[in-house]
Parts: structure tokens; sequence; C-alpha cells
């Protein structure tokens, strides 16, 4: 049968790698270093978020001074943590290896962290360098939709046969503001059980899935 969809654009941290959680884990480390005993649940609410802007939050609630140690600290801390520890978010190989679409990343990370990414857990066939997408590429990151709108128009898309693939609610809006179906996917570990996926829902999200196997037969039924 004739498919719909013929482009994914998925987002990159929490949607291919499980990278939300090393963040959070590098952040709480930093924390209880300084005495602050911060449990990692806590700082999954910062997923999605731009770094710098979590550092900002942060530097005020624990009243920390130096923003720029703050800043490399965690950058060095988070890069080890990045190549000891990154791993696939569960049943995405899978899904990419029977997948015949084609597929972007679209990513409010910097493009060469989501390239290292991919080679360091193993996925670099599956998206060619041209096709990664990343906020140092446009003029705004998301929740702005400034990094879809680019990847539609750089490979003249057309918008009724592709799909974007979010976990944050920073994501959903900004595909929504690019006028371009998304599916939210809570298969990262980052969303742990308490968390509320009405954020996704509230941001544009057409429904919602915890895993590979059921995202994908929504995006057949497309």
């Amino acid at each position: 049968r004739i498919f719909m969809i013929k482009n994914i654009i998925f987002d990159f941290d929490g949607v291919i790698v499980d990278s939300e959680i090393l963040a959070a884990k590098a952040f709480s480390k930093y924390l209880k270093n300084l005495g602050h005993l911060v449990n990692e649940e806590e700082l999954f609410n910062f997923a999605g978020k731009k770094t710098v802007n979590v550092i900002d939050t942060l530097s005020e609630k624990y009243q920390i001074n130096d923003k720029d140690k703050f800043t490399s600290d965690i950058f060095e801390i988070a890069s080890k943590i990045y190549l000891s520890d990154l791993k696939i978010v569960d049943g995405f190989s899978n899904y990419i290896k029977n997948s015949n679409r084609v597929h972007f990343i679209g990513s409010n990370s910097h493009k060469q962290r989501i390239i290292d990414g991919l080679k360091n857990v193993g996925l670099s066939k599956y998206f060619l360098p041209s096709k990664i997408y990343s906020f140092d590429m446009v003029k705004n990151p998301k929740p702005h939709p400034d990094i879809y709108l680019k990847v539609l128009n750089d490979n003249m898309l057309d918008i009724k046969e592709t799909v974007i693939i979010e976990d944050s609610s920073v994501g959903v809006k900004a595909a929504k503001a690019a006028g371009i179906k998304v599916f939210g996917l809570t298969a990262g570990k980052h969303w742990h059980s308490k968390r509320d996926i009405n954020e996704l829902y509230d941001n544009g999200a057409l429904n919602v899935y915890n895993d590979y196997i059921n995202l994908g037969r929504a995006i057949e039924d497309l």
C-alpha cells in the first residue's frame, strides 16, 4: 500500500538517545558537590531546554555566583557521562532498521554533538550529516519553528507527508508552530511514572506513545 508519511523528523535527545537523564545526572552530581541534595527526577523537568537556560535557573535557585565556572564544569561532567553512559532509546534501533522512509534529525543540540552521539551508539549509518539539523544552523531554537521549517525548505518536503517525533513540550510547540503533524514519545528514561504526558498533548501533540511499536503503528495509520 502507499504510505502517506514519507518523511520522519526525529528530535535527538530523549527520542533517539537517552541523553536527557545524563544531563540530569550531571547537574545532580555537580549540585551534590556543592552540598545541595537534588533528586535527579526533579531535574528531568528541564528536558528539552537549552543547557544555558537550565544553568540560569539553577544558579538563581542555589545562589551559584560564578556562572561561567558552573557552565564549564557542567559541560565537562556532562561530556564525560555522555561518552561513557549514552544509550539508545528503547526500541529505536529496531524501528529505524526496518523503516524505509526518509529520516531527519531536528534538535536543540549542537550538530557536532549529535554526530558524535550517533557515532558513539552505532547509529551513524542511518543519518547523513546533511540530514541533521541543529539549533546552531538557525536563528531561533525550539520552541520557535525555525529548525523544522529549515528541514522542510532545504529538502522541499511536502508537509502532508511529514511527521515529527518529540519528547518535550518545547519540541512539540516548535513542530506545531511549523504546522507539521507531531507525535509525542515517552520512551526515554526521563519520562518517569509521575510525569504528566498532558504537557505534550497541551502543546499540540496529535497523540502520545510510550514505545516505538505503538508509535510505528500510528505513523502507518496517518
